[in-house]
Parts: structure tokens; sequence; C-alpha cells
């Protein structure tokens, strides 16, 4: 988070927001405000920008014609993620705070030797780390007494369009990003990396609520794409995992999803 706050207080906020002179960038209280302001603003630009791209290039419009499909569906889901996003984002922001602050594993080029080997480890430890985590939060949240009051508003979607994947109550989106701040912590993880794993989870939460099931036969049973997320709308308790079906199947919560189950029958 430091080098885009960094690059923001280069080109933005040092030269046109903040005095120039008496308001040190590393002063916390600045940094506070400066990540209320980023986070806020930018969460909801990536917001309509992946999932306007996905709604409209790849989202399956038949399945607006669902009888499940509520009547001005996209705008509740716009409208529960914009009055969600300020509560979603304070603390995470808070969290972003500590890691500018220094106190995660985060690095950079300048403090260890970095390339392509480096890279895929980073990127399948935070895969298999994350997956791990998410399946038994998300799990814990269909749990009767926690559902209600924190996951139900999500299930609102039961058809859910690519505007539902940040549609959630504040707390339930936020308990579901905790892996990918508790990793830092644990781990060690370059600062550029992790800015692109926090724009690939962003894409890839969007993916899994467009409803295009085009994922290679090679692979349907191995990830958990739109196909395998869209049962879990519909029937609650399966298929709780991220990016994979692993912690499903050993866990005894995987659902083949019902479009491929046909596709098999007619020989797809």
């Amino acid at each position: 988070m430091d080098t885009v706050l960094n690059t923001y207080d280069q080109w933005v906020f040092t030269p046109y927001v903040y005095p120039k002179d008496g308001w040190p960038e590393d002063d916390i209280v600045r940094q506070l405000i400066t990540l209320t302001i980023l986070v806020n603003i930018q969460a909801a630009m990536l917001y309509f920008a992946v999932a306007g791209f996905s709604y409209v290039f790849l989202f399956n419009k038949k399945l607006m014609e669902h009888p499940l499909f509520l009547k001005n569906q996209v705008r509740q889901e716009i409208t529960v993620t914009l009055k969600n996003i300020p509560m979603m984002s304070f603390p995470t922001i808070i969290v972003f705070l500590i890691e500018l602050r220094g106190y995660s594993k985060l690095y950079d080029s300048s403090q260890r030797s970095y390339g392509i080997i480096p890279f895929v480890k980073e990127f399948f430890s935070f895969l298999f780390f994350t997956d791990m985590l998410i399946y038994f939060i998300h799990r814990g949240l269909h749990h009767p007494l926690v559902y209600k009051r924190v996951h139900k508003l999500h299930h609102r979607w039961i058809v859910p369009t690519p505007f539902a994947s940040h549609a959630f109550q504040w707390l339930d989106g936020f308990l579901q990003s905790t892996p990918y701040h508790i990793y830092v912590f644990l781990f060690p993880l370059h600062k550029v990396t992790y800015l692109s794993f926090f724009l690939f989870v962003n894409f890839w939460t969007v993916s899994i609520h467009d409803g295009n099931y085009a994922v290679p036969k090679l692979f349907r049973s191995i990830v958990n794409g739109a196909a395998h997320h869209n049962d879990h709308h519909q029937y609650y308790n399966c298929n709780y995992g991220q990016f994979f079906t692993f912690w499903d199947r050993l866990m005894c919560s995987f659902r083949s999803p019902a479009v491929y189950n046909e596709k098999a029958k007619h020989g797809d």
C-alpha cells in the first residue's frame, strides 16, 4: 500500500492537496486521512470498472430471465455495495495503516532480490493459504447463529450478476477479506506482487458472479468458477471455496455444478 500512497503523494496530495510545508508524508494522521480517501474512491472505481466490464461483455444476460431474478436487481446490488463500502473500508484502512507503518512482512526489491521463481512461490502460497481460510470463514458465515445477521444479505441475489460480487453486509465483506491481510503478517510478500494479488482477487470475485461458465473441461473439477458459485447461491450449503474445489471436496461440501451435469448429458 505504501507504493500506491507514495505515488499519490508525489503526484497529487503533496503538490495540490496538503500544505507543502509542515505536514510530513509519513505523519500517521495524514496517512490515515489519505488512506480513507483512496480506499473509498478506488474501491468504488474498481468495482464499477471490473463489474461493469464483466456485466457488458461476459455476463450471460439470459440469467436475468430466471424466475428468481429480482426486479431491479442490478440497481439493488449496486446500492448495497455503495452503502457498505465506507463501513467495509474502515477496518481495511486500519489494517493498511498497520502495514504502512512497517509491521507486516511486505518487502520491496531494495530489501531482497526478486524474480520469477519467488513470484511463483508467493503466488501459489497466497492462493493456497487464502483459499483455505476463506473456505472456513465462508462456511462459518452460514452457521445459523451468524447467517441471518451477517451473510444473508449477500444471498438475496439467488441469481447473481457481476454487481453482486461486492454486495455484502460490511462485516461479511471484511471477514472474507481478512485472509489476504493475515497473509502479509505471516509470510514475506513483495509489495508490487501484493498489489497485483489484490487486483487479481477483485477480478476473481467478480468472475465467480458473472454467470459465465466457459471453463475448460480439464479444470472444471478443480477450479471454483462461476458455475460452482452459482450453485452456492441457489443451494446455500455447498461450494464455499474461493479459488479451488479442494476444501469443499475434503470437507464434503462439494456439489458438481448443475450446468456441467447438463452439458455432460448432452456430450459436451
